[in-house]
């Protein structure tokens, strides 16, 4: 028996576009500490926003959600977006940007970028709040696998070389979006999450080692 169909494609030249210039911003760009294309994440989050519930527009969304960082002019690439796409796909890619490329100019510091980014989800529309959602739980997937294989060394790869600041940002997220996006995916990053709080304290220096296949308990809070 064949798969199940629909008359009109869901996903039509916009989206073969968005891919076109997600490639584009991020061509030579690889995941933190590996040899993975950095477009394997935002294909990623994309098939994420569909398998929970999102349209074309928000899939748009989340192939182009880091490219107003990534590029080399954030305010540029925003009216591009907003020219091709329209302003609810520029809107969500906004929202879920922590920082706007400007020529010349350094990110501002990694704290207070996260948490201006927490502040805005609070009162962002629920498309953000999907695309969001789907990017930390990725995010939050890829970096439990990398704890496991490569232990606490992992966070050398990010600007605050904290594990625990990783931790909180990670938590931090997860509570918001259990409160204002309930449901199956904000539970999965919850768990995600759970037992990345879990196995970064089990790797630090001195702690006892987690046993492997032990199940996971999520910390009280």
């Amino acid at each position: 028996m064949g798969e199940p169909y629909t008359d009109t494609p869901i996903l039509g030249p916009e989206y073969a576009d968005a891919f076109l210039l997600a490639a584009e911003v991020h061509a030579h760009q690889l995941r933190k500490g590996s040899e993975v294309p950095y477009l394997a994440h935002l294909m990623a989050v994309s098939a994420l926003v569909l398998d929970f519930g999102g349209d074309e527009d928000c899939a748009i969304a989340a192939l182009l959600h880091d490219t107003v960082e990534d590029c080399d002019d954030g305010w540029a690439m925003e009216r591009r977006i907003r020219d091709r796409f329209g302003d609810r796909v520029a809107d969500i890619v906004m929202t879920c940007s922590d920082a706007i490329a400007v020529p010349g100019e350094p990110k501002t510091p990694w704290y207070p970028r996260k948490q201006q980014y927490i502040d805005d989800l609070e009162t962002a529309g629920a498309d953000a709040l999907l695309v969001s959602a789907c990017d930390k739980l990725h995010n939050a997937r890829s970096v439990l696998g990398d704890l496991r294989t490569h232990g606490n060394t992992i966070w050398e790869r990010f600007s605050t070389k904290s594990g625990p600041d990783q931790i909180w940002y990670y938590a931090t997220l997860a509570d918001l979006f259990s409160r204002r996006l309930p449901g199956p995916l904000t539970d999965e990053l919850q768990r995600v999450v759970g037992e990345l709080i879990v196995l970064e304290r089990a790797s630090r220096p001195g702690a006892p080692r987690a046993v492997r296949g032990a199940p996971i308990v999520k910390p009280a809070r």
